[in-house]
């Protein structure tokens, strides 16, 4: 809402100045977005008086002019404006007056003839951007008067960014009303009597949809002059409010708009058939509106119509074919109240907007739409002549103005304010609200200009408003801190995320929703079930609900590549969704939080000290048995539709399923145009933070003994099963073993395998016999031989 300064003073004067003005204004949360001058500032520029224009003697385009600048000595004046005339009225910049943009004038010879001053276009004074001539001033404009001062190019023009719901401040007198509630100064609002009706012509109103238009005014005025001089005063204020004038009787439906907040529009009488209509659109009805777009109108639009045609859409835009011209000589005025849903939305459906649509859908005051219609008549018929006819009327049932209860100790509780009763009866007939005492209670009456009034807490905010959030104490809280204490068995989240940076991973954060096709491509989601649509999605690539995080680190490694990265490694936490009837809290849906990462292109920065071997499956195992330790993480073999049908595991933790890793499926790095194949990661976020608690465990003093043990085993027999067999059965004072060589080749049985284990043996209490070693060795053999036909190794 753009407006002028010197406009709103007429209405409420408070001694504050612009500035002042502008941030109270902002704290009653009519936030000023922007406060700027009409004019670049300059001086020395007067109301002149063309007296005489003559030829200049050495130049065609330049004309030598006596000037009357109003101290009774003409001045010399050279001008090459095309439109310079004797009897002009135009600015004139005085010698050693300084225009925007640092231009001094001086007295100065221009071809031999002296020139003391300059005659100045719109553009050279910064106010337009007109520069095709000077600026010719009305004729009752004073000689001598400064510019500044007879334009009132002081003004500032103050831009508000409304929230949707004070559509009372779209209007001068609504933010006057406001103003002088804020600041105490009494508001002086337009006086606007009945126009009494001269002729009786009249114009029947029908309403066909009473919800959609309960009010409707309109009144013929015949007579007029529409190519009638719209008043400068009234030029300059639409323009200062962003409305270009277009002709008087546009302006001055514009002007009331902006004056009293109530759209209006004027059609042609003559080009009307019967009576006017408020009904909703006909099937397969065209309308050709003022903006020469032909639109389909939907069932659910309000039209404006007469017995033969459409005229307008209703609150939005009128039609071309009905509208006034410079030739029109008789019109029907239109003043109506639409409900706000019946023209919400509509004229973004067609993709566009208007004033008129931007009021009406966030609420126009119907106490006064009889009123605007009296106000507009009065200026046309003070500017463009004519006669007016009486006022005709047809209403249905208005918005109910449902009474509010208002405690004054739960708003001085919410508010954290001593405020009394007094007080909150003083904000609130500043407001012009209506109420009723009731004990310590306010019964309070939404004025027709206030839909926003609804429950207790919108009548606790025009207090906090009024009294000014600026002005409510803050005071720091007051209470027993005490330290959270955090679980010793759980990491915070923020240790997990540094270890994963430490060893050089960076985190991402992505959309939870994501494309349907990522779906199917990583999780395997293909029936239309499995999938959690979203109702209103942002965008049409992102209209479900993500259950895995690798399609979003597979979105930025593609980013990445484009941008020339050769090496990404990425994590990301966050929350997957899945349909789960027994979920809570949000029944149907369980909601956990998972940790994935991705690892690509070289295993070690690139360098004089390393190779260039790309990273693989065991870098990123090696990565997640760090970040899990102490934790000892079994993998198994893992069919997963986002991963490589060879090259997978699942993650077990104490025999829990945590997750997953492994190369991406070939599949999907030929279809996301990947040069290899990443390695992703993608486990529970909670078994990540899990965390064993610290036991004591006595450190040996004796030497341990280390044998190795070589055997020949299938070559399909897996090194967890060994493994798990070798953990059942082993002597306790065996405390570690671990493989160190794989062999096929010869020496080696076809459709075998040599596996070769270094065995750690120490006790607390001794050092070990010889003989102790051997039997436990033994035992171990022995194990291997029976559970999977194990050979020693010769």
């Amino acid at each position: 809402m753009k407006f002028s300064e010197s406009w709103l003073r007429t209405l409420v004067d408070p001694k504050l100045s612009s500035e002042e003005l502008s941030h109270l204004l902002t704290m009653a949360g009519l936030e000023v977005e922007e406060l700027a001058p009409v004019a670049p500032a300059f001086d020395g520029v007067v109301v002149a008086y063309v007296l005489e224009v003559v030829k200049h003697p050495d130049a065609d385009r330049l004309n030598v002019c006596q000037v009357d600048i109003g101290n009774g000595t003409p001045q010399q004046i050279v001008c090459g404006a095309p439109n310079v005339a004797p009897g002009l009225r135009v600015p004139c910049a005085l010698p050693g007056a300084e225009l925007p943009g640092d231009f001094k004038i001086k007295i100065a010879k221009v071809r031999g003839i002296e020139s003391s001053g300059m005659l100045c276009s719109a553009k050279e004074l910064g106010i337009a951007e007109d520069a095709s001539g000077l600026l010719v001033l009305p004729a009752d404009a004073p000689v001598g008067q400064s510019i500044r001062a007879y334009l009132d190019l002081d003004d500032q023009q103050f831009e508000l960014k409304l929230t949707p719901n004070r559509a009372d401040c779209l209007s001068l007198q609504g933010i006057a009303r406001e103003v002088g509630a804020i600041t105490g100064t009494p508001a002086r609002l337009p006086e606007i009597a009945d126009v009494p009706a001269t002729i009786a012509d009249q114009r029947a109103v029908v309403l066909d949809a009473p919800d959609a238009c309960p009010l409707y005014c309109g009144r013929v005025i015949n007579g007029v002059d529409a190519k009638a001089p719209t008043p400068d005063w009234m030029v300059r204020r639409l323009e200062r409010s962003g409305i270009r004038a277009i002709s008087a009787l546009v302006d001055i439906t514009n002007y009331v708009m902006l004056e009293l907040g109530q759209p209006l529009h004027a059609f042609d009488n003559a080009k009307l058939d019967g009576a006017v209509h408020a009904r909703l659109a006909q099937p397969e009805e065209k309308l050709l509106l003022l903006n020469e777009q032909t639109i389909a109108v939907d069932a659910d639009v309000l039209m404006i119509s007469d017995d033969a045609k459409p005229l307008a859409m209703a609150g939005i835009m009128g039609g071309e074919e009905s509208g006034v011209t410079l030739e029109t000589t008789g019109l029907f005025l239109e003043s109506a109240f639409f409900a706000p849903k019946a023209i919400a939305g509509r004229a973004r459906r067609y993709g566009f907007g208007s004033d008129a649509s931007h009021r009406f859908e966030r609420g126009v005051d119907f106490g006064g739409t009889r009123r605007a219609l009296e106000r507009a008549t009065q200026l046309i018929l003070e500017i463009c002549g004519g006669q007016a006819g009486p006022v005709t009327v047809a209403q249905a049932a208005l918005p109910a103005r449902t009474p509010v209860r208002l405690r004054t100790a739960r708003a001085e509780k919410v508010l954290g304010l001593p405020l009394g009763v007094g007080r909150i009866a003083g904000l609130f007939q500043g407001l012009a609200l209506s109420f009723e005492r009731q004990g310590d209670d306010f019964l309070v009456t939404p004025p027709s200009w206030r839909f926003d009034m609804e429950i207790e807490e919108d009548l606790i905010e025009e207090i906090a408003r009024l009294y000014g959030y600026d002005n409510i104490p803050a005071p720091a809280p007051r209470g027993p801190l005490q330290m959270q204490v955090q679980p010793e068995a759980q990491r915070p989240a923020f240790r997990v995320r540094q270890m994963l940076a430490d060893r050089g991973y960076q985190e991402v954060v992505n959309f939870a929703f994501v494309e349907t096709a990522w779906e199917a491509d990583f999780a395997g989601r293909t029936e239309e079930a499995e999938l959690i649509r979203l109702a209103n999605p942002i965008a049409s690539q992102m209209a479900v609900m993500r259950s895995t995080l690798i399609g979003g680190l597979i979105s930025n490694l593609v980013t990445n590549l484009k941008r020339k990265q050769s090496r990404v490694r990425l994590f990301e936490v966050g929350r997957c969704f899945h349909r789960d009837a027994a979920a809570t809290p949000v029944a149907g849906f369980r909601q956990p939080w998972m940790l994935a990462g991705l690892a690509y292109g070289g295993a070690l920065p690139e360098g004089w000290g390393s190779g260039a071997r790309k990273v693989d499956f065991y870098d990123v195992k090696g990565d997640l048995e760090a970040l899990l330790a102490p934790a000892a993480l079994r993998f198994e073999k893992l069919a997963h539709p986002a991963l490589h049908p060879g090259r997978a595991a699942r993650i077990l933790l104490d025999g829990r399923d945590i997750g997953c890793v492994g190369e991406l499926h070939p599949e999907w790095v030929q279809k996301y145009d990947l040069p290899v194949a990443p390695v992703v990661f993608e486990l529970d976020f909670a078994a990540v933070k899990a965390s064993t608690v610290p036991a004591y465990a006595e450190v040996s003093k004796f030497p341990p003994v280390v044998r190795d043990l070589a055997v020949v085993v299938d070559q399909n027999l897996s090194l967890q099963t060994l493994f798990d067999a070798l953990e059942t059965r082993r002597p306790s004072l065996v405390k570690d073993v671990n493989l160190f060589d794989i062999y096929v080749g010869k020496g080696v049985p076809e459709n075998k395998k040599s596996l070769a284990f270094r065995i750690v043996m120490q006790d607390t209490q001794r050092t070990l016999l010889d003989t102790e070693v051997d039997a436990a060795m033994q035992q171990l053999m022995s194990c291997l031989e029976q559970a999977f036909g194990a050979q020693l190794r010769a």
